[in-house]
């Protein structure tokens, strides 16, 4: 069977559904980035940029392999000890993304005759660690907290006699909807029926609470949720991904995480521009951007186009703008590109069939004029986009 063949008529077939995606070169494209999820413009600050170059300057552009086969950088270890303190945890680990890090720790947490119980609309890659483990899966709908006591309820009764452990899995802020989990009524189910509770903070760190750690820091959850997880690539402006919980939890994950166990730690400079990256996002500076960035949230709100605020508009940096079909979320943001405007078309099966979106993202470094400028060019086109 030809390889080439096959694919090309599953690729054909994708084309004609507007489901093919294509990458494209992004230093070409000198356009107003609306895309991102560097929501505190971070990725281009001085502070970390030099951090960066400093210290691949002294100690090199890679690691060689693993942390358990040539052991740990000081630094990696402070910056554990820093992201610990800052999510109010005993210990934490960092992994080379978000994703490895999902990979690694559900898996490592449960298996065959346990129970995963999550949220439909959380992130793939938490689907995927979810199949990977071998673990009974169950989903409930987006925030349904009806279904989710439903479901913990019937496995109560149906496990009654074994030590099934059972894993509930949310995010914070979801990050096509940009929405938030009833975090509280979570934390109260999955206590009231013994399950542990996997968050994932990633679109919520450095953005919600006093220093920023995340929403269940706003909220005066930390201490109540035994599993959180994390990106270093967001808010933070650098890479990787990370687990907060227990002593006990990471050393179980250093031991039984194989995307941890089996991956070459991350280069120095990432390390350090991390670490740069959580000092200025819990101080001073932190705060001011947090400010600024809820200042062009309500700014894009108050100047968006009447029909485009029937859609379900967050009061996160995420803006869904929901067209329907996958035919019309790609030729708006085509348009849109054309303008000057970088904002992608999120189709299935990153979201529900007849459900794609323009996703849109703001920072804390957009211009007003820039957001004006977006809302202007959404104002023209709306009429032929939205459902």
């Amino acid at each position: 069977m030809n390889l080439d063949k096959v694919f090309c008529a599953e690729l054909a077939a994708l084309e004609q559904t507007s489901l093919r995606r294509t990458l494209r070169a992004a230093d070409e494209l000198g356009l107003l980035n609306f895309a991102g999820n560097d929501y505190l413009g971070l990725s281009q600050h001085p502070t970390l940029i030099e951090t960066a170059r400093q210290a691949t300057a002294q100690r090199g552009t890679g690691t060689g392999a693993s942390r358990l086969v040539t052991g740990t950088d000081s630094a990696v270890l402070a910056l554990e000890e820093q992201l610990a303190a800052w999510k109010e945890k005993e210990a934490a680990l960092i992994f080379s993304s978000g994703y490895a890090a999902a990979l690694g720790t559900i898996p490592a947490l449960v298996g065959k005759g346990d129970i995963i119980v999550l949220d439909k609309l959380t992130h793939a890659s938490l689907i995927d660690a979810a199949r990977l483990s071998g673990a009974t899966v169950r989903v409930f709908p987006h925030n349904d907290l009806g279904k989710l006591e439903a479901l913990l309820q019937k496995i109560s009764r149906t496990h009654t006699n074994d030590k099934s452990r059972v894993l509930v899995i949310t995010e914070s802020i979801f990050s096509m909807d940009g929405d938030a989990a009833s975090l509280r009524e979570i934390v109260e189910l999955k206590d009231r029926f013994g399950a542990w509770l996997l968050v994932d903070e990633a679109h919520a760190t450095g953005l919600y609470g006093k220093t920023g750690a995340g929403l269940l820091s706003e909220m005066g959850l930390s201490s109540r949720v035994e599993i959180v997880m994390g990106t270093l690539s967001k808010a933070l402006g650098s890479v990787g991904g990370y687990i907060a919980g227990s002593r006990v939890l990471i050393d179980w994950l250093v031991n039984r995480a194989r995307s941890f166990i089996y991956s070459t730690a991350l280069p120095p400079g990432v390390i350090a521009a991390s670490h740069a990256a959580v000092e200025l996002a819990r101080g001073p500076e932190g705060a001011a951007l947090r400010t600024q960035l809820r200042e062009n949230i309500v700014h894009f709100h108050a100047g968006l186009v009447s029909s485009w605020k029937n859609n379900p508009l967050s009061s996160s940096a995420i803006q869904p703008l929901i067209c329907g079909e996958a035919s019309v979320a790609l030729h708006l943001a085509a348009t849109l590109r054309e303008k000057g405007f970088l904002i992608p078309a999120i189709r299935y099966p990153t979201v529900a069939r007849n459900a794609a979106r323009l996703r849109v993202t703001l920072s804390a470094v957009h211009a007003r004029k820039d957001i004006d400028a977006l809302n202007h060019a959404l104002l023209v086109n709306a009429a032929t986009a939205i459902q």
